[in-house]
């Protein structure tokens, strides 16, 4: 599987999301609480910018009258009509049997780690010779 470069963790803040681009296909980046996920920028609903949503907790009630409210942030509510999704998984709260929104693995590595990567340019050896460039192939 190919891994795209696609920001800087100063540019997405814990609670932040940020719109870019993966193979041609509209992504959000979202930081929830230090962790980052990658959600496709499509409700599978009606096709909404998932973008343009909130990021929201979860609601719990043990028994009537007592409310929790966690995992703040870790749900994303499509700005259509309000359908929600776990960044986590991509799953519906909605119709969490059947629908889910499509996620991608993300990681967070050094800069420095991201220049050895796999990537090897090709080169050969070079000499000059009385006034001629020799390339050794």
């Amino acid at each position: 599987m190919e891994r795209y470069v696609v920001a800087k963790t100063s540019e997405v803040p814990p609670g932040a999301k940020k719109l870019v681009e993966v193979k041609g296909r509209s992504v959000v980046l979202i930081n929830a609480n230090g962790e980052y996920f990658a959600l496709l920028n499509r409700c599978p609903h009606q096709g909404g910018s998932l973008f343009h949503g909130d990021l929201i907790g979860v609601v719990e009630s043990p028994e009537p009258g007592k409310y929790c409210y966690s995992r703040r942030g870790e749900m994303l509510r499509c700005a259509w009509h309000g359908w929600e999704f776990d960044v986590r998984n991509g799953q519906s709260w909605c119709d969490p049997r059947r629908t889910r929104v499509r996620t991608y693995p993300t990681s967070v590595e050094e800069g420095g780690e991201l220049e050895k990567g796999p990537y090897v340019a090709e080169s050969f050896p070079v000499t000059v010779e009385d006034e001629y460039v020799l390339i050794e192939a």
